[in-house]
């Protein structure tokens, strides 16, 4: 068994970074439906501006509203306007083909990579 990616949204824009919510990444739900992410679900965001690295769980957004919130301590490492890489893994026996996405600055679905 090995931990494989199985999701990825490609150079999104932290829209917000709200220290006083309890945790986690909002991620807007037309993104988690396109990449097969779900809310609660536990991922690795990495930041293409600070070289910052964690993990938190999803919690869906509103609809087509480009949301990408980084919340509570979550904030602290990853700040408004970055660009990040968000990205879900499945323990598989066998490969797994990734639904990768581009999103644009404003977080808009460009294509599948």
């Amino acid at each position: 068994m090995r931990w494989v990616l199985r999701s990825k949204i490609h150079k999104a824009t932290v829209t917000e970074a709200d220290l006083a919510y309890i945790g986690s990444i909002t991620i807007d739900e037309e993104l988690l439906e396109k990449t097969g992410l779900w809310a609660g679900e536990k991922v690795l965001v990495v930041s293409n501006t600070s070289g910052a690295r964690l993990e938190t769980y999803v919690i869906a957004g509103e609809r087509n509203s480009g949301i990408i919130c980084m919340n509570g301590a979550c904030s602290h490492l990853i700040k408004k306007g970055e660009e990040i890489i968000i990205m879900g893994f499945e323990l598989s026996d066998r490969p797994v083909e990734p639904q990768s996405i581009l999103v644009d600055a404003e977080n808009r679905f460009v294509r599948y990579l």
